[in-house]
């Protein structure tokens, strides 16, 4: 490597690697996460050929984790999450504890590792990956599913809770003596546990009662000057700048504080544009994260430790998997949703990642548990898809062979609030309604009698939208079973709005597969998106914004010297 320049060295190995073996794993149907952290592998100290700096790699990583955070706080819905709480909560929190459990009784007594180290190994194989489990639901269209919206309730439920044992690790790790000092009397440890809660809800009370304000109104400053690159700088260094607060004020861990500041600012009303802003960072530096763990990954354990691998994915991929579906079961939902969330939770991803280095960093384990960790999630997350898929194929042979099965398959979710979308006349129109514009648009057209479902971002959106009496539908464009539920097969017209070239042209794609002779009408803001749509999409017609003012000042201003002409004759 060149030794003067290790960072631009390590940045270019890092990216170039990852879109190598992420665009392999996405043409095997992997996530490219697995692209990822085989990128991270073959730079990494234990295979031939040029090495990444590693200390280097974690410093990015430490970004990523707080970039990841951030993007976790930034999305994190309250509402979301009450909507599934009778399944989610008492799961996730059941399904943690008894994986934990699992892994500790493995590693103590099958690898007789100690009793900290144990304790961070069963936490590690507790916690799914989010990152997997979006893009998993979203690969097959379940995203905005009710199955969907309780495997991902179910993962935030989990996130809060790792986030709050991230916290805890330290005192732990004092309490049992491992920093090098004698373990700590009863009255330490209640000390020390009071402190760390004291620090952590001090933290929480600043960001909810002066960051709520502050963070808002520091916003507005920047967007005032109208430049899209400060705004753009005030959000990331709100996400960095936050969780380093955190660590060297509050001490409490850069993840914690990462994600209240996604929390926060995803109350206000610049949440949309700084979760869009922020995205393209989040994923070049979460690229960098899976790389460095890739990095630590020394793959002669699958040679001399094969057993043990085995081991460690039985427990990820079946006991996981048997202790989620028994308790979904046990809270009497249906078969289907079982099932789903038992493939949910079959991997392992970035919280275990994080929680492993953390353990280490605290010297509760050695770092020959990264390894196992890391060859793991690896293998759990490649063999995931097949999990899905097995989903439909697993329940008919459970039907078949056992009656409980086929009663649970007639039962209806027990606390299912959100109604299926309304059914909508053949030759409807559909508009993606992201901001007022479309909101406009949408009502417009409703006024003229034309019957319109809108395609909203998220359930507050759709919620607007139904207050002002039109069908709504929550999810993507992009996403082929948002656009069946707005009935797409059977309109008469499409608008997009607000989209990049990019995911505009995948959502026409898509559209047409669906109806190949709707009329598909395109927003945009820029000339450079209006070519590409004009020329390389089937769009109907592209128009953009200046476009459209100008054409409606043009029609009024000719409108009313019609009018005056009339008058004077």
């Amino acid at each position: 490597m060149h030794a003067s320049l290790p960072l631009i060295t390590t940045f270019a190995l890092a990216f170039v690697l990852a879109l190598v073996f992420g665009y392999v794993a996405e043409r095997l149907k992997s996530p490219p996460l697995v692209g990822y952290l085989f990128a991270g592998i073959a730079v990494g100290p234990y295979t031939w050929g040029p090495v990444a700096d590693l200390w280097l790699a974690s410093q990015l990583s430490e970004i990523g984790v707080m970039l990841l955070m951030f993007g976790v706080g930034l999305h994190f819905s309250v509402r979301d999450l009450l909507r599934v709480k009778w399944v989610a909560v008492p799961g996730a929190i059941l399904q943690m504890t008894i994986a934990t459990a699992l892994g500790f009784v493995f590693a103590f007594y099958g690898l007789n590792w100690t009793v900290a180290g144990a304790l961070v190994f069963g936490l590690s194989l507790s916690c799914a990956s989010t990152v997997v489990l979006l893009k998993a639901l979203e690969l097959r269209g379940k995203l905005n599913s009710y199955d969907g919206q309780i495997a991902v309730g179910w993962l935030v439920v989990e996130d809060i809770a790792t986030v709050v044992i991230l916290v805890m690790l330290p005192p732990i790790a004092e309490i049992l003596g491992i920093s090098g000092s004698e373990p700590m009397g009863a009255q330490a440890i209640l000390l020390k546990i009071v402190e760390t809660l004291l620090r952590v809800v001090a933290f929480i009370a600043l960001m909810l009662l002066v960051g709520r304000k502050l963070i808002p109104l520091g916003l507005q400053m920047v967007i005032k000057t109208g430049s899209r690159e400060l705004f753009t700088l005030a959000v990331l260094a709100c996400a960095i700048g936050i969780a380093f607060v955190a660590s060297s004020i509050f001490e409490v861990s850069f993840a914690l504080g990462a994600f209240f500041a996604g929390v926060v600012m995803q109350e206000s009303k610049f949440a949309k544009r700084a979760a869009a802003d922020s995205l393209s960072f989040q994923d070049a530096f979460a690229v960098l994260f899976f790389v460095g763990v890739g990095m630590m990954l020394d793959w002669h354990v699958l040679i001399e430790e094969p057993l043990t691998v085995l081991s460690v994915l039985l427990i990820i991929m079946v006991g996981k998997s048997i202790v989620a579906i028994v308790l979904v079961d046990t809270l009497r939902y249906p078969l289907h949703s079982s099932l789903t969330i038992g493939a949910s939770l079959a991997q392992i991803g970035e919280f275990s990642y994080i929680l492993a280095a953390q353990g280490i960093s605290l010297k509760m384990v050695g770092s020959e548990m990264m390894s196992l960790i890391v060859a793991a999630s690896i293998l759990s997350i490649a063999l995931n898809p097949c999990m899905f898929a097995a989903v439909d194929p697993f329940g008919k042979f459970l039907q078949k062979h056992f009656l409980w099965a086929r009663k649970a398959a007639l039962r209806e979710n027990p606390h299912e609030e959100q109604k299926p979308a309304e059914s909508e006349p053949p030759g409807q129109i559909v508009v993606q309604c992201n901001d007022h514009t479309t909101h406009r648009l949408a009502l417009e057209f409703v006024r003229a009698g034309f019957p319109v479902v809108g395609i909203a971002a998220d359930q507050s959106e759709a919620e607007r939208l139904r207050t002002d009496q039109l069908s709504a539908v929550v999810g993507k464009v992009t996403d082929r079973a948002t656009l069946a539920e707005a009935n797409v097969d059977v309109a008469k017209a499409v608008v997009l709005s607000g989209l990049h070239f990019v995911d505009g042209s995948d959502a026409i794609e898509k559209i047409r597969e669906l109806n190949q002779d709707v009329l598909i009408i395109v927003r945009t803001g820029s000339e450079e998106d209006r070519k590409h749509f004009d020329e390389e999409t089937t769009a109907n017609m592209v128009l953009m914004d200046d476009q459209m003012i100008a054409e409606y000042m043009t029609a009024s201003v000719r409108e009313r010297c019609a009018s005056r002409i009339i008058i004077a004759q």
